[in-house]
């Protein structure tokens, strides 16, 4: 990203690319409404300098004049080039996304349209946007915290609705204002040990330093009840993957139909007909899954096979959860077995299949090696939700997430308040132990530059880099 420089205008295209009803060119800064004058022909023919603000206007975007001896007929005609017809709103600072002066015009969703406007744009005066510069913008001029900034990627990001509300309460400030009330706890421990070291025969008598202790360990639960939550919060955010393996005609690929509730992925009577894996995210129970169908684990005939079952067996290995998929119809094979000795240590639920026919399987063996089993009919979608709530469970290793006011699944933050949490754990310890006043608001001061670190009250350009550059460039 460019060193950061808030004097300029920036533009850019503000929703992706491709053939839709509307397309949105963004400009934000001083020079917005100036540049907008130069380009749009509103149909009264006023300037978007006079609009007021959160206004919507009708008329076109105009390449420029034509010399004044040029004889024109209507309005539009003295214009060299109409490049679109288009709304446009106003949005003054400082009550705007950026606190900037913003406009924001609304095009014709096609490709060359939005392009010919943006490039219009440039020429007259304003830079191309980086990834993020807009929410940066928000960020440094104070609308939102640095926490209430990621949250806004996090929203266009989610997949689920668990995900969507995380996100949005995290921008609504929820999480934001308990990070602000750990700083309050600590600044107002710390004003007392200041007093105590720049003032020391006023020594703090004993309540007082009880008093601290109760506040840090109250605070200390509930920075470990966040951290503990944040597992949970990370799963509903950015979901996990599930693998669906087997040996060939097992019904994995029929199994990926049901969980999708649509014909994704061929299914025929002939083993190995899916040669490669097929990848879909799916929603089951609030949580984003990627469900990736295997090839048939098998040794390999061809070139092609080989390929196939490398790239399954890659899958496996970084999978969250292993489906391990049985013919119900057929009893235990070689390559059945195989797979059994392979994923018994793993997260692995074993699925019976094809429970609509007549069974043949011995199950001691698999109940033996794994004890989540399910018997479903993929064909019949037979036991397909009892599939669905047995992978949420698993997922949350049988636990139930109460109802919080917030979750922090972003991993700078979780980052950030364990290590908070360890300050303040070392500053009890230290307290218990009677050791001196100063070091123990050494390490209170360690902590407060954390919470700091996520609200984004210090913070360095690189950190800025790595935060924004994540974001598309519209945004």
């Amino acid at each position: 990203m460019l060193k950061i420089n808030l004097s300029d205008t920036i533009a850019a295209i503000s929703t992706p690319l491709g053939e839709s009803g509307i397309g949105i060119v963004r400009l934000s800064g001083k020079e917005a409404l100036s540049i907008a004058d130069k380009i749009f022909v509103s149909k009264n023919g006023r300037r978007p300098s006079e609009f007021k603000s959160y206004t919507l206007h009708y008329g076109w975007i105009v390449d420029r004049r034509m010399s004044k001896d040029e004889d024109a007929s209507t309005q539009t005609s003295k214009y060299r080039e109409i490049i679109d017809e288009v709304l446009l709103s106003v949005m003054r600072a400082p009550y705007s996304y950026t606190k900037e002066d913003i406009v924001e015009i609304n095009c014709h969703g096609g490709i060359v349209a939005l392009r010919k406007v943006l490039d219009l744009v440039l020429e007259n005066g304003a830079r191309l946007a980086e990834p993020g510069e807009f929410t940066q913008r928000a960020f440094l001029n104070g609308r939102i915290d640095l926490a209430q900034a990621e949250a806004v990627l996090d929203i266009i990001r989610a997949k689920t609705d668990s995900a969507l509300k995380i996100a949005i309460e995290q921008l609504k400030g929820t999480f934001s204002q308990q990070i602000k009330r750990f700083r309050k706890t600590i600044l107002d421990i710390l004003t007392v040990l200041e007093a105590n070291i720049d003032f020391p025969d006023e020594e703090i008598g004993r309540v007082d330093l009880e008093r601290i202790r109760e506040r840090l360990v109250k605070m200390n639960q509930e920075l470990k009840n966040i951290i503990d939550h944040s597992r949970y919060a990370r799963i509903l955010r950015e979901g996990i993957q599930v693998v669906i393996c087997g040996k060939p005609n097992v019904g994995k690929s029929s199994l990926l139909n049901a969980l999708l509730k649509t014909e994704r992925s061929i299914v025929t009577p002939v083993a190995g007909t899916t040669r490669d894996t097929i990848e879909e995210v799916i929603d089951i129970k609030g949580i984003a899954v990627k469900i990736v169908d295997t090839a048939g684990i098998i040794e390999p005939r061809d070139l092609v096979q080989r390929k196939a079952i490398q790239r399954a067996k890659k899958q496996i290995d970084r999978a969250d959860l292993i489906i391990l998929v049985f013919d119900g119809t057929r009893r235990l094979s070689p390559q059945d077995r195989m797979l059994m000795a392979r994923l018994k240590k793993r997260q692995t639920l074993a699925v019976i299949n094809k429970i609509d026919c007549k069974q043949k399987i011995d199950k001691t063996e698999i109940i033996k090696e794994f004890k989540n089993i399910i018997e479903i009919s993929a064909k019949k979608l037979k036991n397909i939700t009892l599939l669905e709530e047995t992978i949420a469970n698993l997922i949350f290793a049988g636990k139930v997430v109460s109802p919080e006011p917030f979750m922090v699944a972003n991993l700078r933050h979780i980052q950030a308040i364990k290590e908070t949490q360890k300050f303040i754990e070392e500053a009890l310890d230290s307290l218990d132990n009677r050791l001196s006043i100063e070091f123990i608001a050494q390490g209170l001061k360690d902590a407060l530059g954390l919470l700091d670190g996520i609200l984004g009250r210090r913070f360095t350009e690189d950190l800025l880099d790595k935060v924004f550059s994540e974001f598309c460039i519209g945004k």
